[in-house]
């Protein structure tokens, strides 16, 4: 499963649109960030680490990096 679809899960969870998140994101990050242009990195696997930090802070998650054993 790839990022488009765990960040689809997490929206319905929260509630959210594709649409409301990038105008979030735009807020946050200071540059504009359309639904469709939101739509298209998802789905061309293109999403920058800021950008991800940032959904998960919006939706208010955190990511985490765990060692393997």
């Amino acid at each position: 499963m790839g990022a488009q679809e765990y960040i689809k899960i997490l929206l319905a969870k929260e509630k959210m649109t594709i649409t409301d998140l990038a105008s979030k994101i735009s807020l946050m990050l200071g540059k504009r960030l359309s639904r469709s242009g939101l739509s298209n990195k998802l789905r061309n696997n293109t999403l920058r680490f800021n950008e991800l930090l940032a959904i998960c802070d919006i939706l208010g998650y955190d990511l985490t990096f765990i060692k393997r054993k």
